[in-house]
């Protein structure tokens, strides 16, 4: 059985909560910020600000500048194809590596879940929710996957492109194909399809990097 999530500390919900303004916009790439006035705008005290602030600097999402505050990171376009070239290879091997653990259904009902609250957010065409809940798909395969060092990487950089997708995301089409994708993982991980589960998610996030990308440069909303 899957171990129940463990309940999120005072900087854990800081982090969280940094990280949703940068996603956000409201705290804008390559602004500088005080400590004391990330306190205010949370209503927390220093501490676990500083804590969430280190922790978002090894995500690449900010840096720590002593005696000044903090920088929030800005992205290339060459950041991105990078990061999504890493994600691809070990989301895709976390498929692979799902699916050859014969997971029972209760097991892989998160997973299922996410799907289906993605289906329902089309439906409504709640591009926010549909979002959040590709986030949980995303984040529940790695962890089916069971590699606790390929769970750290991919969560350090999976904000990035978190980031660049609120970006994009009332500027791209309805993500169909992309639900359609997220099924035929599912179904493969289920069935114990190994090479199968690698292979569709591979090819469903190298699909969605395209998109990204070629928002990104269309609009020209990321450096050069």
């Amino acid at each position: 059985m899957l171990e129940a999530p463990k309940p999120k500390t005072i900087t854990t919900q800081a982090m969280e909560k940094i990280r949703q303004l940068i996603f956000d916009g409201e705290l804008a790439a390559g602004s500088d910020h005080l400590e004391s006035e990330l306190a205010d705008r949370l209503g927390m005290s220093r501490t676990p600000v500083r804590e969430a602030t280190l922790m978002l600097a090894q995500q690449g999402l900010l840096e720590v500048r002593p005696r000044k505050g903090v920088r929030i990171s800005t992205l290339s376009l060459r950041d991105m194809e990078e990061i999504y070239a890493v994600l691809t290879e070990l989301e895709s091997l976390s498929a692979e590596q799902a699916a050859d653990k014969g997971y029972s259904d209760e097991d892989l009902s998160a997973l299922k879940q996410s799907i289906e609250a993605m289906e329902e957010a089309l439906g409504r065409e709640d591009r926010e929710a549909w979002a959040i809940a590709d986030d949980a798909f995303h984040d529940e395969l790695v962890r089916l996957g069971g590699n606790s060092r390929v769970e750290s990487i991919v969560s350090m950089m999976a904000n990035q492109v978190r980031r660049a997708r609120a970006m994009t995301l009332y500027i791209r089409p309805l993500p169909v194909k992309s639900n359609e994708d997220h099924r035929a993982v599912y179904a493969a991980i289920k069935k114990g399809f190994a090479n199968e589960a690698r292979e569709r998610h591979r090819s469903h996030r190298q699909h969605a990097r395209e998109v990204l990308i070629e928002l990104l440069k269309k609009h020209k909303l990321f450096q050069l």
